[in-house]
Parts: C-alpha cells; sequence; structure tokens
C-alpha cells in the first residue's frame, strides 16, 4: 500500500460525474498525495466560494494556499496535472 502524504494547502474543487476532474483525482492519488476534496454539486458552499474567490464556476480546480497567504485557483485539468507533477511536498 502506498503511503499518502497530506497536504492541507491544497484543495480540489469538482464533482464526480466530471471526467477530467476524475483524470486530475487518479494522478493525485498517483503522487501519492491527500487533498481535500471539494465536490461542488454536493455542497453548495463549496460551489458559492469556487465562484465568489475563484472567479467562475469550473472544474476541476486547484486552490493552491501560497505561504505568503496568497491563493492561486488552478483551471484545466492539463494545467493541474502538470502543476502536481513538478510539485515537491514540504
Amino acid at each position: 500500500m502506498q503511503h499518502q502524504t497530506q497536504v492541507k494547502h491544497l484543495s480540489l474543487y469538482h464533482y464526480n460525474s466530471c471526467p477530467f476532474c476524475l483524470m486530475v483525482k487518479m494522478d493525485i492519488k498517483r503522487a501519492g498525495l491527500s487533498i481535500e476534496n471539494r465536490d461542488i454539486q454536493k455542497h453548495k458552499k463549496f460551489e458559492k466560494e469556487l465562484i465568489k474567490e475563484g472567479g467562475k464556476r469550473q472544474v476541476p480546480c486547484l486552490r493552491i494556499e501560497k505561504s505568503n497567504g496568497r491563493v492561486q485557483w488552478l483551471y484545466e485539468s492539463s494545467d493541474i496535472i502538470q502543476w502536481l507533477r513538478s510539485y515537491q511536498p514540504a
């Protein structure tokens, strides 16, 4: 069994029937990361958060909280996967 690294400053906005979200979730699992999943269909507060703070209702979206407190909203599954593959947990 692969050890998973809990990453507290990352959150994935998604919904289960989204094929692009599934690709990102598979890559997260492959990388051995444990990231908070925020299903925007099951929890309306996550949908509202995504629209208000991220600027649009598009999934998948990776919310990245940087060490300086700034937040980056990363859209597009290919961009998220590329970012995850270059990510090195502290």
